[in-house]
């Protein structure tokens, strides 16, 4: 026998196989008696045709087809003997079969890459430094007293924004006439919301219950006349809203009752109630800020260490990812392309395999691992935290993936420390952003 392996690129490789006739008479004769058991030939019981009838009336046809299967088993006797690893299933590229001769054939096949990882270490990386305000903090208790509110029944709109009204809306004119076959439609309108149209807020003060006030949308875009000149259009819409009831929203003080009410009794003062609010903030702020190091350290290590990930690997994630998107648009009744959402998550399995197997090297070459001492560390704190038994918590680790999980961490801690980490005024990062601290 006589192979050669050549290797495509770092995940596929191609084994040329050739194989001498003696080799392969026996495995021939076998595949061959397979197939005759079957053959019904006028005047012989089925499987008891003479090897030289069969000869002469299919020639040398039965040992074409036996060979495939020859082939295909020497392959993986061959790829066993050799640790060639293939991954998915191989393909068979070329097969030429000379009876009496040999037998030469080509499969293609996937492996797990044997990569080179050396550069993953002093990027710089500049990150947005969060950092919550004071403005921040107060609109976070104006949400709060918000989902506190009680309101009062009130005879009309009146100033500020403080008010349900609940109104019937007509499609009408630019003369206040209602269209024909428009149906009202009932909703209670919220003003505080920021998202209100200004004309219905503005309109709708000083109107009593009983009373109307009309208001207009107007969608301007860009079409192509008939001339093919691409010319700007407007359309207009017109309402009319009749006011059937009209309530006064009494936000709470932010006092003792209401910050024991909202922290379960664990807070009672107003600053602790803001320092928590803030740290809160923060802490939601630097998982962000972590979550981006992590992103943009991973994109630049993949980037210098780049390779052609196995695409059996690859399809086996996008399919899972496809699947997960398809289960909640079905669950949530959003409309669902497969080819779409392929195309566009190729990139995203292609990238998640490479960091697998890119993480695996570096995790060998630093000798990076979780000991038991590390496990039982872990779990001592999280069993402070939760009072389930240290025991019991590190064999849960061990039968799941979170040993899998605090490798992770220890190989992040890793490459923050071995990279210039630079944090940054968000608005230098995001100047289009209004200045504010959210992406």
């Amino acid at each position: 026998m006589e192979y050669i392996v050549n290797e495509i690129n770092a995940s596929e490789k191609e084994v040329e196989i050739k194989l001498s006739y003696d080799e392969i008479k026996e495995s021939l004769e076998n595949e061959v008696k397979k197939q005759t058991k079957n053959l019904q030939v006028p005047g012989f019981r089925k499987g008891k045709v003479p090897r030289h009838i069969l000869k002469k009336m299919f020639g040398d046809a039965l040992e074409y087809e036996a060979a495939d299967k020859v082939a295909t088993a020497f392959f993986w006797k061959v790829a066993d003997e050799k640790d060639l690893r293939p991954i998915g299933k191989p393909a068979m590229t070329s097969l030429d079969f000379e009876p009496e001769k040999n037998l030469t054939f080509k499969v293609k096949y996937e492996t797990i890459p044997d990569i080179s990882v050396q550069i993953y270490k002093d990027f710089e990386i500049e990150v947005p430094d969060f950092v919550v305000n004071d403005e921040e903090v107060e609109k976070e208790i104006e949400y709060i007293l918000k989902s506190n509110k009680t309101t009062e029944e009130a005879q009309e709109v009146g100033d500020g924004r403080n008010y349900l009204v609940e109104v019937e809306i007509y499609r009408t004119d630019e003369n206040g006439n209602i269209l024909q076959d428009t149906k009202p439609e009932k909703l209670t309108i919220d003003l505080t919301n920021e998202q209100i149209h200004p004309q219905i807020v503005e309109n709708s003060k000083g109107k009593k219950v009983g009373e109307s006030f009309t208001f207009q949308f107007s969608d301007t875009r860009k079409e192509n006349n008939k001339d093919g000149v691409e010319e700007e259009i407007t359309d207009n819409y017109y309402y009319t809203a009749n006011i059937l009831t009209v309530k006064k929203i009494v936000l709470p003080e932010l006092n003792e009752e209401l910050i024991k009410k909202v922290t379960k009794d664990r807070l009672s003062d107003i600053q602790s109630f803001k320092d928590e609010i803030k740290r809160d903030i923060q802490n939601y702020y630097d998982q962000k800020m972590e979550e981006i190091i992590r992103s943009k350290l991973l994109s630049e290590i993949i980037k210098y260490n780049d390779f052609t990930p196995p695409q059996t690997l690859v399809n086996n994630l996008l399919d899972e990812y496809i699947k997960s998107e398809e289960e909640y648009a079905k669950k949530n009744r959003i409309p669902f392309n497969k080819d779409e959402a392929r195309n566009r998550l190729m990139k995203s399995a292609e990238n998640e395999v490479k960091w697998y197997l890119i993480k695996e090297k570096i995790q060998k070459d630093e000798n990076i691992s979780v000991t038991e001492e590390e496990l039982k560390e872990f779990a001592e704190k999280e069993s402070q935290q939760t009072g389930l038994p240290v025991e019991k918590l590190m064999n849960y680790y061990k039968a799941s993936n979170q040993v899998e999980r605090i490798l992770d961490e220890k190989l992040f801690d890793f490459l923050k420390s071995n990279n210039k980490i630079k944090k940054v005024d968000p608005k230098t990062l995001y100047p289009k952003k209004e200045e504010s601290n959210e992406q």
